[in-house]
């Protein structure tokens, strides 16, 4: 078994077959079939299931997969290591929250791709949950999420630091307390949104209940519904600068420990890469990553 091996094996698990799998490492499919059959036979038990033409991951499979995952990353690891002044390269799976993605992003992006012309950027969007999730199945490399994080498995860096503000419509009077708002709806995103629960805790402190939760999927469609009248929401105050009908709103300013929350960059603590460790450089201060920046520790 060789690393040659674990990456064609990997990447028949990711591709969802021999045939896939072939063209993404521009190999002939009788090269990979042939691999794949050697490496069951040096490990003495299958890692696929065969249906006709589909395959299944068996349960050795899928326990050989995390090893692969690991081995592989440690292999990019020591790669880096030895080559100090090479640039990162490659694809960087990056998720972040919506606020994020639209507000923060756009301008350290673009600072990546310029520094960084190798590495192509895949942009997902999510609750913390869920990112944390993808990264822990291999499905993405780092997350910009709300604090707090505490999962060990996870190196973390802040990165921005938002000021958070209840919106209502233009004409409602000042709120300082849930007891001021006109009704109780709110209007937020998913379940697992960090906004929609602080904002469900700053209620429920308050000694009120949530009167009715309208589930949104943009902060543009979320920000009119406000101006209608339908409800109230918990935001970055970042993301009223660009909504044209701001003049149909009204912000209010919340006490502590609601007013302010940070974002962090997150990755696993056992697959750092130069690619996390650029973009860690960029938010953090614009500059070029030193050798400590390379593998970053919280």
């Amino acid at each position: 078994m060789d690393l040659s091996d674990l990456q064609i094996f990997r990447t028949v698990v990711e591709a969802g077959g021999i045939t896939a799998a072939a063209n993404r490492l521009h190999r002939v499919q009788s090269n990979v079939t042939a691999r794949i059959q050697k490496l069951e036979e040096d490990l003495g038990t299958p890692l696929f299931t065969r249906a006709g033409k589909r395959l299944q991951i068996t349960p050795a499979g899928r326990t050989l997969l995390d090893y692969a995952h690991r081995l592989l990353a440690l292999a990019d690891e020591a790669r880096a290591a030895l080559q100090q002044n090479a640039a990162p390269r490659g694809l960087l799976r990056l998720g972040t929250m919506e606020s994020t993605a639209g507000v923060r992003l756009p301008g350290p992006l673009s600072e990546y791709h310029r520094r960084y012309p190798d590495v192509r950027v895949e942009l997902h969007t999510g609750s913390p949950r869920d990112l944390i999730a993808r990264i822990f199945a291999n499905d993405s490399d780092a997350a910009l999420v709300a604090e707090p994080v505490s999962d060990g498995r996870l190196e973390t860096r802040a990165v921005f630091d938002e000021e958070l503000v209840l919106v209502t419509a233009h004409d409602h009077p000042v709120v300082r307390k849930p007891a001021d708002l006109r009704e109780g709806s709110i209007l937020a995103f998913h379940p697992g949104c960090p906004h929609r629960e602080r904002l469900e805790r700053w209620f429920g402190q308050g000694g009120r209940e949530v009167a009715r939760t309208v589930e949104l999927a943009s902060y543009h469609v979320m920000l009119g519904c406000v101006a209608a009248g339908m409800g109230v929401a918990l935001m970055p105050r970042s993301v009223l600068a660009g909504f044209v009908g701001r003049d149909r709103l009204r912000e209010h300013k919340l006490a502590p420990p609601f007013q302010r929350a940070k974002t962090l960059l997150v990755w696993r603590r056992d697959q750092p890469q130069a690619k996390v460790a650029a973009l860690v450089a960029i938010l953090t201060r614009g500059g070029k990553p030193t050798g400590k920046d390379r593998h970053p520790r919280a």
